[in-house]
């Protein structure tokens, strides 16, 4: 395998015997590349950064990387519904064989579903195919080699070098093994032990994405009655993106809800490894404010319990008096599933919670790993302890904190952490000078994962750069109000990135 190159013009010769891997798709924690959607023009499309020779190329990197570590050669390939995904999961299939890895092929999957089968079969590595809730035209690898955990920073760092700098290592042995029914046993196994007695009704929101085939038949397995909404599989994507951190699915969820006089309405995303919350009432709850109502009453039954939130999450996990009585703490740390997946493993947490939806429970609750159908059912379980009482109710014991959707500003992959620097770099000296924001005075500026400036009233601003996508990540939460949260954004961040001519459009505003 010949060093790929970083830009190669589509619809050559060059592009059909050269490999192609842009140095950016590997980001902090997995890898992902713009493909190119079906159907487009390759005169007038977006440069492709990816191409099929160049996932044979990554292939046999990873296959290297993993012989380097000394783990076991042996591996679990899954892909998403996608119209491309099975083609680019074969071809990274060749590459890992020739790096002479035992590739068990799992077939289409959610990511949990992958990271069940590497308990399930006793198998230390992992590769999954997807772009999770991107675009149609994005694809990517979720990648491991000691479960429950995913790659971070340095083993992808590992992987770039190997890939970019062509220093392959192929080996003799390679084979792939068929394996059959893994849908099945995973449906099994997250809902074991798991019996509803509640009536519950339920809507399920797949937003056309690979959790159509999975979550309303677990669900149903649970015990609840459900109702589908968007659960046909459909890699054309004719309504929204399967991400229920976006309003767009969220207001579908919520209009579905009212319609049908649900319980609760729960979303999963592309790859079925985050669960999006709308209550009874039509509101959707954003996800550390669930994770917040799970720790709450998770806490009742396993006094002193451990608890991992990332930077994006609510200030209430700090002042919670039902976690302080039972003797729960919380540890805030980095954005990001395999960071907190980490985190929580090395505390030896019972949970981990990420606003992004993003939910990792320890034993005796699940493996460590994300799963969204695992968080659904903690969800469900929690509405089952606590009869006569529904999700508006519980969320209503939450302190009060007004925090914003999760908004990006475009910012090149090139330049954005040069920026986020740059606003770190402010933030911390604004700090030191006892400077203060909309005239309250910063009492904290944590930066293990960029800005969180935290105000002497509790409310916050982050700033951060997206680790898997070419942008800034704003999120504002205020303890006052919600006209105030919306003043942090627009006279606070919005007027400082404003600064930068490197950061583009929001996606949505507040």
């Amino acid at each position: 395998m010949k060093t790929p190159k970083p830009a190669i013009q589509a619809n050559t010769l060059e592009f059909e015997t050269t490999a192609l891997v842009k140095p950016t798709g590997f980001r902090e924690y997995d890898a992902r590349w713009w493909f190119g959607a079906p159907g487009d023009d390759p005169k007038t499309a977006k440069a492709p950064e990816l191409n099929y020779m160049g996932v044979q190329a990554l292939g046999l990197g990873l296959a290297t990387v993993i012989r380097n570590m000394g783990v076991e050669p042996k591996i679990v390939v899954g892909h998403d519904y996608r119209s491309y995904s099975i083609a680019i999961k074969q071809a990274l299939i060749l590459g890992l064989l020739e790096g002479g890895m035992e590739v068990h092929d799992i077939g289409l999957a959610l990511s949990p579903v992958a990271y069940y089968a590497q308990f399930a079969l006793d198998i230390p590595c992992v590769a999954m195919v997807t772009a999770s809730h991107n675009e149609n035209g994005w694809t990517g690898v979720k990648m491991g080699a000691n479960k429950p955990l995913t790659f971070g920073p340095d083993e992808m760092g590992q992987l770039k070098d190997v890939v970019l700098n062509g220093k392959f290592n192929p080996q003799p042995g390679g084979r792939i093994v068929h394996v059959e029914g893994m849908r099945e046993k995973y449906i099994e196994a997250v809902c074991k032990g798991v019996k509803i007695e509640r009536p519950l009704k339920v809507i399920a929101a797949c937003g056309n994405g690979t959790a159509g085939a999975f979550a309303p038949d677990a669900l149903r397995k649970m015990g609840v009655e459900v109702i589908e909404l968007e659960c046909n599989l459909d890699y054309t994507f004719p309504n929204y993106n399967a991400n229920p951190e976006d309003a767009e699915m969220l207001h579908a969820m919520a209009a579905a809800l009212k319609e049908h006089g649900a319980d609760v309405a729960l979303g999963f995303d592309g790859d079925g490894d985050r669960c999006g919350v709308v209550d009874n009432t039509g509101e959707e709850i954003f996800a550390d404010k669930i994770g917040l109502m799970l720790a709450r009453d998770l806490s009742k039954n396993f006094p002193n319990a451990k608890f991992v939130v990332d930077v994006k999450s609510t200030g209430l996990y700090k002042t919670d008096p039902v976690l302080q009585e039972n003797g729960a703490t919380v540890d805030y740390f980095k954005t990001g599933h395999s960071y907190i997946k980490r985190r929580t493993t090395e505390l030896g947490a019972l949970a981990g919670f990420e606003k992004s939806g993003h939910f990792f429970f320890r034993e005796p609750l699940g493996y460590g790993y994300d799963d969204g159908l695992v968080a659904a059912a903690e969800v469900l379980k929690m509405l089952d302890r606590n009869p006569g009482r529904s999700m508006s109710d519980l969320k209503g014991d939450l302190g009060t904190a007004y925090t914003s959707l999760t908004m990006a500003a475009h910012c090149d992959d090139e330049t954005k952490y040069g920026v986020v620097d740059q606003v770190v770099a402010a933030y911390e000296q604004l700090g030191k000078d006892g400077g203060s924001i909309l005239g309250r005075k910063i009492t904290d500026v944590n930066t293990v994962n960029s800005a969180r400036v935290t105000l002497e009233d509790g409310s916050w601003v982050l700033v951060r750069a997206s680790s898997n996508k070419p942008e800034l990540v704003v999120v504002v939460e205020s303890m006052q109000s919600d006209d105030d949260m919306r003043k942090l954004f627009r006279e606070e961040i919005k007027p400082r990135l404003a600064g930068f001519k490197e950061v583009g459009a929001y996606n949505q505003e507040i």
